[in-house]
């Protein structure tokens, strides 16, 4: 759009008849330096093409020009790839500099706290994970799947505490929101078999 104007305000008219395409330009170039191609990578994240949404976040060169919630979920988004690569020091890294930023929405912000205390768990960081795992219930989580998910690893956590009581009470909110996601239907199957014999 400006190169546009530039040629047509050189050869055919002045100024000012051109400027809606200067101003237009302008706009485009401010836009996506300021939101980024964000939404191109929730489409591909969306349709599972995860590599093109890597080639996404990659072409993301200046994230701090990024508007502030923006790039928080910038790094939210980088922290979840590098999770799915199983790169656990990245993702950590790419999630706390989410979190230090706020996140625009509550349920986001309990999303993240349980990534990185699952983060935690992965680094037996015991008692990281269970800082961060009850601040996202604390925060909110934004479905049934994840608050199951969330209450099954407080739940691990108080039997490796010997709390055997909290880790029943847990085991049973898991239950109640009854999950659909298999790996959560299979762990409370497995959870299932022996806490009944577990005291307290």
């Amino acid at each position: 759009m400006i190169i546009t104007g530039i040629i047509l305000n050189v050869t055919i008219s002045g100024f000012w008849p051109v400027f809606p395409l200067y101003l237009i330009g302008l706009i485009l170039i401010a836009g996506h330096f300021f939101f980024g191609p964000l939404r191109l990578i929730q489409e591909h994240l969306e349709s599972g093409n995860v590599e093109e949404a890597e080639k996404v976040i990659a072409s993301i060169k200046y994230p701090n020009l990024l508007y502030k919630p923006i790039r928080s979920v910038f790094y939210t988004l980088k922290g979840n790839m590098a999770m799915m690569k199983q790169d656990y020091d990245s993702a950590e890294l790419n999630m706390k500099k989410g979190l230090d930023l706020g996140m625009p929405m509550k349920e986001a912000e309990g999303a993240s706290m349980l990534q990185m205390g699952m983060l935690a768990m992965q680094k037996n960081d015991l008692k990281t994970a269970e800082k961060y795992i009850r601040e996202s219930l604390r925060k909110g989580l934004p479905d049934k799947e994840n608050q199951a998910a969330a209450y099954l690893q407080m739940c691990s956590l108080m039997m490796n505490k010997r709390e055997f009581r909290a880790a029943k009470d847990f085991f049973r909110k898991a239950k109640v929101l009854k999950p659909k996601t298999p790996q959560i239907v299979d762990q409370i199957k497995e959870i299932e078999k022996y806490i009944s014999r577990i005291p307290g």
